[in-house]
């Protein structure tokens, strides 16, 4: 399975995902996570990036709306305790048991 995290530079929370998906990773040997910079808008719109951080399973992002903007941005991921910066390990897990 290959995830993808997708983030600007200087994002702040970039690095609590890439730590939730570390963990990710530790669990699931299957797990190959990659990075990748985003610069320009072109490339945001190029990669359909839904802000900083995204996460993309096999290509896919599960944490995206239909109608959700593309662009340079940061994100917010609804979560139980609240909006937060990237999706709980627990909406990982899930997101990964369905794909």
């Amino acid at each position: 399975m290959e995830i993808t995290l997708l983030y600007f530079e200087d994002c702040p929370n970039r690095k609590v995902a890439e730590e939730r998906l570390a963990v990710l990773a530790a669990e699931r040997p299957g797990i190959r996570v990659s990075r990748h910079l985003v610069n320009t808008p072109e490339e945001a719109e190029r990669t359909r990036f839904h802000g900083s951080p995204s996460i993309k399973v096999n290509g896919v992002d599960p944490f995206a709306a239909p109608d959700a903007k593309v662009g340079l941005s940061c994100r917010r991921f609804a979560t139980p305790d609240g909006y937060q910066g990237a999706p709980t390990l627990d909406q990982l897990r899930a997101v990964l048991a369905d794909a």
